[in-house]
Parts: C-alpha cells; sequence; structure tokens
C-alpha cells in the first residue's frame, strides 16, 4: 500500500523531469570545477523555469546539496576552522527557523511577493560574483560571525541557498584556500541537514520531495565527478562569466514575471 501511493506521487517522465535532472547535473559539475554553489544554480533555474514549486524545491536543494557537500567535504575535514565554524553554526538555527517560516506565509498569502524576493536573491548573487572579495587584515570577531551565520540561515531557510554571502564572507577572512573552503562545505552541510529536520518536523518532507531528490542524487554524484576527472576546456574565468550572466538573466526575469504577476491579481 506504501509502495503503492509513493508510486503515485512518483514525477512524470516527461521533458519537465529531464530538464530538473540536467540543471541538476550541470550545477554540480559546476561546483566542482569552480566552487559555485548548487542551490543557487539549481534554484535559479528551476525557480526560475517554475518547474517546481518553491517549498519542493528548497527541501530537494537541501538534500542534494547535503550530498554534494558531504561528498566534496571528504578527506578535508582536518583543514575546518572550527572557531568560525562554531560561531556561523550557532546562528544557523534562528536564521533558519524565520526564513522557513516567512517562506511558508509568503508561498500560501503572497507567492508572488516570494518570487519577486527570489528573483531579487538570484540576481544580487550574480552581481556578488563579479565582485572579488579582499582579504582582511584580522579575522572577524564572534558577534560579526554570528550575524553572518543567521543571515545565511534565514537565506536558507527562505530558498535552501545562501552560497554568494557565505562565499564573500569567509574569502574576506585571512585564512587559507583549503580552510575557507572546507569551512563553507561544513556550513553549507550543517544549514541543509539542520534545515532538512526542520522540514521533516514540520511535516512538509513529503514522498514527492524524496523521490525527487532520489533521482537527482545520481545526476549530482555524476556530475561532481566529470567535474573532478574532465575539467572544462574554457578557462574558471570564462566558465564564471557564464554563470554570472546565467543567473543574472534569471534573476530579472523572475523580478519582472514576479511583478506582473502582481499587477495581474495574484494575491497581494
Amino acid at each position: 500500500m506504501c509502495s503503492r501511493g509513493l508510486w503515485q506521487t512518483a514525477p512524470m517522465l516527461d521533458s519537465s523531469l529531464f530538464l530538473i535532472l540536467l540543471v541538476l547535473l550541470i550545477g554540480s559539475y559546476i561546483q566542482a570545477v569552480a566552487g559555485f554553489a548548487l542551490g543557487m544554480i539549481a534554484v535559479a533555474v528551476i525557480g526560475g523555469l517554475r518547474l517546481l514549486d518553491i517549498p519542493t524545491l528548497a527541501a530537494m536543494v537541501s538534500l542534494l546539496s547535503m550530498l554534494n557537500a558531504s561528498l566534496s567535504l571528504g578527506g578535508h575535514t582536518q583543514h575546518v576552522h572550527r572557531p568560525m565554524l562554531i560561531w556561523l553554526g550557532v546562528g544557523i538555527i534562528p536564521g533558519l527557523l524565520l526564513g522557513y517560516w516567512l517562506m511558508l506565509y509568503l508561498n500560501g498569502n503572497r507567492l508572488w511577493v516570494l518570487e519577486l524576493c527570489l528573483g531579487i536573491f538570484i540576481t544580487v548573487g550574480g552581481l556578488s560574483m563579479s565582485i572579488r572579495p579582499r582579504s582582511w587584515s584580522e579575522e572577524s570577531r564572534a558577534p560579526f560571525t554570528w550575524c553572518m551565520g543567521a543571515i545565511g540561515g534565514f537565506l536558507g531557510g527562505l530558498f535552501s541557498a545562501s552560497g554568494p554571502l557565505l562565499g564573500w564572507f569567509a574569502y574576506s577572512q585571512p585564512l587559507s584556500v583549503a580552510a575557507i573552503r572546507a569551512t563553507l562545505l561544513s556550513y553549507f552541510f550543517l544549514a541543509t541537514a539542520t534545515r532538512t529536520i526542520i522540514v521533516f518536523f514540520e511535516g512538509s518532507l513529503s514522498a514527492s520531495v524524496l523521490l525527487y531528490a532520489a533521482l537527482g542524487a545520481p545526476a549530482v554524484v555524476l556530475g561532481t565527478w566529470l567535474g573532478r576527472r574532465f575539467p572544462p576546456v574554457v578557462s574558471e574565468q570564462g566558465l564564471k562569466r557564464g554563470v554570472f550572466i546565467l543567473l543574472m538573466c534569471m534573476g530579472l526575469w523572475i523580478c519582472f514575471s514576479a511583478m506582473n504577476a502582481g499587477l495581474n491579481g495574484m494575491p497581494i
């Protein structure tokens, strides 16, 4: 009976599912090559094309980002900067709870506002990728690090994607690249795992979410392996420029379509 119910919720094998898996494959490949957030690319394209509703998309991205972070972190945990991770982690829970509550409220009452927030987030995130952070002279103090963790948690609660903000913060610290990368991956794993627990206890970790994540997992694993085994022929800078243009276009499109929906009678 249970298996029959799960089968009935399975995604249809159509062009939408194929496109979702393709986006996950490309996103995980780019993250393996250039360090971009898989979540940011998946949320931008899948959310922008409205292939999935935002709650389902964010829940699926959380599970797959957790898988990607655990695969990428393997063998590098010794590089984690524990003081920074601890203070970032302490800020995750209040930020996640607030962001997740806001997502549920807007999704049920003011969907066009939620989509507008998504468009603004993607646009600003794309712009941030064109800014190279300068390394500060000393490490950030605990209160500021906690604030960054809380803001990242808030964005993670909304869209399960806080890569641009945390990336800017981490790469501004006077630390080695290995320490920054390992700490960021640990933060993303902790944030996505915590969000998944919240979704589970809230009752929204549906069979549909689990099936999309199960279907997407092989694409993420394959994309990560391809990125390590077969780097692209274009330069890393060229790859970043292409993703920057993609995110900007998707972000502006989502903003435009959300405002158009608001003006044409969506609940406000």
